[in-house]
Formats: structure tokens, C-alpha cells, sequence
């Protein structure tokens, strides 16, 4: 059985506070995930709505056998792409500095060697028309969370 995955991530750019979202769908069932995080990034909040997601799955679905991640963002779904060459770097830039998220870039780098996971990019905000579309509402949870006081 396979779970259907839609992520997204948002920042303020200035405050730094950011949100993430994920709603996946075993089988009938909706599951609706959020969470907040300070001093944080863009990419930041992609990665981590992606492992909350995979993360959760696992703990709850023991009958899922594969799961298929939907994001706007090529970061997300190009990680894997980039395995060797971040592995073989140890995860450093060319200056020999860690290269951002490495904590989350390593997990999620873990999740693909381990689990069956297949990534769909989808265009970015788009509008919204007569067909239902779980990326739009994975970003309005996150910016959501990012504008509350």
C-alpha cells in the first residue's frame, strides 16, 4: 500500500519564524500534519515538513510499503539526485564548511536508502481550479502558521 504525501514549507524572511505542513493520505483517511519553528529557513521548514511526514507514516501506517512525496520544491525533490556528491563531500561546501540543514539533509538522505520513496515536483502556487489540488492547501497551512502573531 502506498501513502500519497504533500509537503510544503514557508519562512518570514525578517523574523525567521517559520512553518511547515504535510497532508497524507492512506487509503480514504486524511491526515492533516503542522508544526512552527524559530530562527529558521525556507528549505529549512521544506526538509522538515518531508521527515515530520515520512516520520509519522512509519510510526502509524505499518501496512505502507511506499510513499509518494509531492512538493513545490526542487531542493526537496532533487536531494536525492544529489546523494553521491554531498556523501562524498561529507557534507561541506568547497570553502570546508557544513553545508545548511546538513542535520535534516542527512536524515532524509537516510530515509531514501532506506525506504521506497519516489518524489513528484509540482509548479508552485498555483491557482486554484476545478481539480483538487492538496498543494495548494499544504501552503496556505504553512504560510498560516508563519503569519499568526
Amino acid at each position: 500500500m502506498t501513502a500519497t504525501i504533500y509537503t510544503d514549507g514557508s519562512c518570514h524572511t525578517q523574523s525567521l519564524k517559520g512553518g511547515w505542513a504535510a497532508i497524507i493520505f492512506v487509503d480514504d483517511e486524511k491526515v492533516v500534519l503542522t508544526g512552527e519553528a524559530f530562527n529558521t529557513t525556507h528549505n529549512r521548514m521544506e526538509l522538515m515538513a518531508v521527515i515530520k511526514a515520512i516520520s509519522y507514516v512509519q510510526d502509524k501506517y505499518s501496512s505502507i510499503t511506499a510513499m509518494d512525496i509531492i512538493s513545490d520544491s526542487q531542493y526537496v525533490v532533487g536531494l536525492a539526485d544529489r546523494r553521491e556528491k554531498l556523501t562524498a563531500q561529507h557534507f561541506t561546501t568547497k570553502k570546508g564548511t557544513e553545508i545548511r540543514n546538513a542535520d535534516l539533509v542527512k536524515t532524509l538522505l537516510t530515509y531514501i536508502a532506506e525506504l521506497p520513496l519516489t518524489f513528484t515536483k509540482v509548479k508552485a502556487h498555483q491557482k486554484k481550479d476545478n481539480e483538487l489540488n492538496f498543494n495548494i492547501e499544504v501552503d496556505k497551512l504553512s504560510r498560516n502558521i508563519v503569519r499568526k502573531p
